[in-house]
């Protein structure tokens, strides 16, 4: 069974995937959880679902997440393909699925996945991976935590820098006035 790595918070775990990748003429075993095509779903997908299984989409990097806005909450999981680590479209997707849609299920990078995309994956919305480069759990956690701070506000619900900087100052200015009786 595939290997994947889920991260939650400041812990990553290496676990089973319990899904199964359907093709396009592949039949759907009995009671196993399924992940198929975008173009499959749409065909199938409430066949797929009358069978109280839990079903999946593998969304290409040229396939619009808007295309799942209304099925999402029926979708356990969404797979988001890199074909090559330097195409940014599945981030977008991720972003758009998490934020705009509101997907709370797992959100998932498959393909040419590397560690040193780890950061910007998490703060994109995904929280699991099948690395394609043979990193562990504790790899991608430490890759997460190589930079303090960030810039912007992400689906990690990280406080960006100058929130932290508006903050001290407050702070600062705060305890001055104290120290002064202002």
């Amino acid at each position: 069974m595939p290997m994947l790595i889920k991260v939650d918070g400041d812990q990553a775990v290496l676990v089973d995937d319990g899904f199964v990748l359907l093709g396009e003429e592949d039949p759907a075993p009995d009671g196993a959880d399924v992940i198929v095509s975008l173009a499959r779903f749409q065909s199938e997908g409430d066949s797929l679902m009358a069978c109280g299984r839990r079903v999946g989409v593998r969304l290409q990097p040229s396939e619009e997440a808007e295309a799942l806005a209304y099925d999402l909450p029926r979708l356990a999981v969404v797979e988001l393909r890199f074909d090559k680590f330097r195409d940014g479209r599945p981030y977008s997707n991720a972003v758009l699925l998490r934020q705009r849609y509101g997907y709370a299920g797992e959100l998932r990078a498959v393909g040419d996945v590397l560690r040193e995309q780890a950061q910007f994956m998490l703060r994109c919305g995904f929280d699991a991976f099948a690395p394609s480069d043979g990193s562990g759990p504790q790899d991608w956690i430490t890759a997460t935590r190589r930079y303090r701070h960030v810039y912007q506000a992400g689906a990690d619900h990280r406080t960006p820098i100058y929130v932290e900087r508006a903050a001290a100052k407050a702070d600062g200015v705060a305890k001055e006035e104290l120290e002064h009786g202002l």
